[in-house]
Order: C-alpha cells, then structure tokens, then sequence
C-alpha cells in the first residue's frame, strides 16, 4: 500500500520534511532512487540529456560501489545526489542506532547533505537525529512504477495527474521499475514540457534557502 499522492495534512504535520519546492515558477523536480545500476542509469542518463532536463539521484552506497563510475558521469551532466542510506533499511523495522550507523556508511561514500528514506520510512527519533545533519526530502507524487501490478499507460497518467509546479516525483533507476519507468519518463517530460515547464534538481543549497525563509 502506498500513497500517489501525499496529503496535505501529512505534509503540515511532518513541516520539518521537504515534501515540494515552493515556487511560482513552472519547475518540477525530478528524483530518482534505488540506483545506481549500470544498464537503467546510462539509459534515464540519456532521457534527460535529451530533453535537457536536470534531475536528483537518491543513490544506496551499496550499488555506488558496485558502480562507482556512475557517480562522476551523473554529476558531470549537472544532476545532483542524495543519499538513499546503505543497504535500503526500513526505518520503521530498524533500531535508530543501525539505521543511522547505515545512513552514515553511505555518507563515506557520498558526500551530501540531501537524504531519502527508504521506503519513506522514519520513526520521530530517527527524523530528530538525521535532522542535524541531513535535509530530509520526500515527495508529493508517487506515481508506482515499482509496481509490478500497475500498467505503463497507469503510471504515466498517475504521474501527469498528480503533478503540479513545485511537485517533487519519484521514479526509480532499478531494475523493478524499469519498463514503467522508461515508458513514462519521456512521456510526462514531453507533457509538461509542452505547458511551458522546466526540470530542475533539489540541491543544498535551495533547500538551505527554502529553511532560511521558514525562519
């Protein structure tokens, strides 16, 4: 069970999570996560640069080792990174003490201050610690192409129907989501794209600008 869509009432009540960008510009901000893979990166790689799209990859350490030269190429064409822990802990089912040992691991690989729970999944104290270290970003739309379930056609116009400016969307650069994924992400860009919108990357920077005004 998961949710397309996140309510408002859950993002007023967990203020302290990025859950959207507020903008008045039309900017969507695309993100990615469960990667690096080495055959469905290159290939999400080669989407944007098509459409000159910028975009967010929440990585696990695990697979950054595994393929670390995707690192470098990604950044090199002007994305950012975020860390998606380790190993990909439920934090709901994971103490708070080997959930941030996990979070941690991937730091020594990725140096980034933006981080993505799996799952979406925190517990308070868990939220309290990352909080001193980390922006916490989630998401507003969800559109399921992990869903093995869920038809190509479905999950594109999930994607569409949700989406508004300042929306940030998940996909995945895994092997699960890949057919759903490729099928939609050209698709949706070419949506919004011919609306006038443009693709942008979560970085530190605006997230430490989005917090300075919150004061």
């Amino acid at each position: 069970m998961y949710l397309i869509n996140v309510p408002k009432i859950v993002q007023i009540l967990k203020k302290d999570l990025i859950w959207k960008i507020p903008v008045k510009e039309k900017k969507i901000y695309l993100t990615f996560d469960d990667g690096p893979d080495q055959e469905i990166t290159p290939k999400v790689l080669d989407i944007l640069d098509t459409y000159k799209c910028k975009a967010t990859f929440f990585c696990t350490g695990s697979k950054v080792q595994k393929n670390p030269d995707l690192i470098p190429e990604i950044l090199a064409m002007g994305h950012s990174i975020g860390n998606h822990s380790y190993s990909h802990l439920n934090g709901s089912k994971t103490s708070t003490v080997l959930y941030l040992a996990d979070v941690a691991e991937c730091t020594e690989i990725l140096s980034t201050k933006l981080f993505r729970p799996p799952y979406g999944r925190l517990t308070s104290q868990q939220t309290k610690e990352l909080k001193k270290n980390y922006h916490i970003i989630m998401w507003s739309v969800l559109p399921g192409d992990f869903d093995e379930r869920l038809s190509k056609q479905t999950c594109l116009k999930r994607a569409i129907k949700f989406t508004r400016k300042g929306s940030i969307i998940v996909f995945h650069d895994n092997k699960k989501g890949q057919d759903n994924m490729l099928y939609t992400l050209p698709r949706f860009i070419e949506h919004f794209r011919d609306s006038g919108y443009t693709f942008e990357s979560v970085t530190e920077q605006l997230i430490d600008q989005i917090k300075a005004g919150r004061k």
